[in-house]
């Protein structure tokens, strides 16, 4: 009896540590939601770059239904943490609210690659790198495509998503103090989508009512602009308010197509993925990593959407 309770205790040993090392290999991705095909972009990159790397370790993806649920993304980033992963990728969804759970990695010497979006300032010693898209500088480059089109006088409309977020607070920030510093344009908004199409087109639908002299309007992440050029089709404004989007699936493509969005500013979504995996797997080979690397974008036209500098962006 005793042998066969050494047995299956040393059987049991040996499972649990095969378990562990397996647990050490993975690289956890944990992004904003999985229910866009932005983040489904990300995801692609951060499979080719697993592939690419590989180094025995295997990776996981996944985010929440929506982008507002911060707490369902705190608690991903605490079980990765507790099931003792090799790294972790992390588009914060809040830039506090993250904060703790990223310590609690950096406590655990979980090394943490943080894409897309920043973390509140102080919480740069808890990770290694951070990519994203200049997004102050992305929303520069909207506010001044849609200044080209409307001019420097008149009303414009701003269709944000998340109040808070990292990203958003650098992307609205650059395009309203864009707009406010180079014309006169009124803005109205911003109103926040909480990344929800259907709300972006409810939204907009209203403003659009409310507001018959409104002359441009901006968009600012890929559900917002998707709500934003269906409501521009659905109320007949399309072509005549000047809209500029922001982000580069089909549905975004397609209006630029057919003259719904003057303009997309996109973002190098594939290389946010790639690039986040491959610096951590950097990381992990003890090799030095740049602690803020500008994942680009580019503004997409009719003119240019068939061109190169368009396609290796466009989802």
């Amino acid at each position: 009896m005793k042998k066969i309770a050494s047995a299956l205790l040393a059987s049991a040993f040996m499972i649990c540590a095969a378990s562990v090392s397996a647990q050490a290999a993975e690289i956890a991705v944990i992004v904003k939601t999985v229910n866009s095909t932005f983040w489904q972009n990300v995801q692609k990159g951060a499979d080719a770059a697993i592939k690419e790397v590989g180094g025995g370790n295997t990776m996981t993806f996944q985010g929440p239904a929506a982008e507002s649920a911060i707490a369902d993304q705190v608690n991903m980033v605490e079980n990765a943490v507790n099931r003792g992963v090799a790294g972790i990728v992390l588009a914060p969804s809040d830039p506090d609210a993250l904060v703790p759970a990223v310590k609690k990695a950096w406590e655990a010497r979980i090394p943490v690659v943080i894409i897309d979006s920043m973390l509140a300032k102080g919480a740069e010693q808890y990770y290694q790198s951070f990519l994203a898209t200049d997004n102050r500088k992305a929303g520069e480059l909207a506010a001044k495509a849609l200044i080209d089109k409307v001019g420097k006088e008149g009303k414009i409309a701003v269709m944000s998503y998340v109040a808070g977020a990292g990203s958003e607070i650098g992307r609205v920030g650059g395009f309203t103090d864009y707009i406010k510093a180079n014309s006169k344009l009124q803005i109205v908004g911003p109103f926040y989508s909480q990344s929800q199409m259907a709300t972006a087109l409810n939204q907009t639908t209203d403003v659009l009512a409310a507001n018959a002299d409104l002359k441009g309007i901006f968009g600012a992440n890929e559900p917002t602009a998707i709500g934003m050029g269906r409501a521009l089709k659905e109320s007949g404004k399309a072509g005549k308010v000047a809209a500029v989007g922001f982000d580069g699936n089909q549905d975004l493509q397609g209006f630029v197509k057919d003259g719904t969005l003057a303009a997309i500013a996109v973002q190098g979504s594939f290389q946010m993925g790639e690039l986040g995996v491959k610096t951590l797997s950097k990381i992990l080979k003890k090799e030095k990593v740049e602690k803020f690397v500008d994942t680009g974008v580019v503004v997409v036209t009719k003119e240019n959407i068939d061109k190169p500098e368009a396609k290796n962006v466009l989802y």
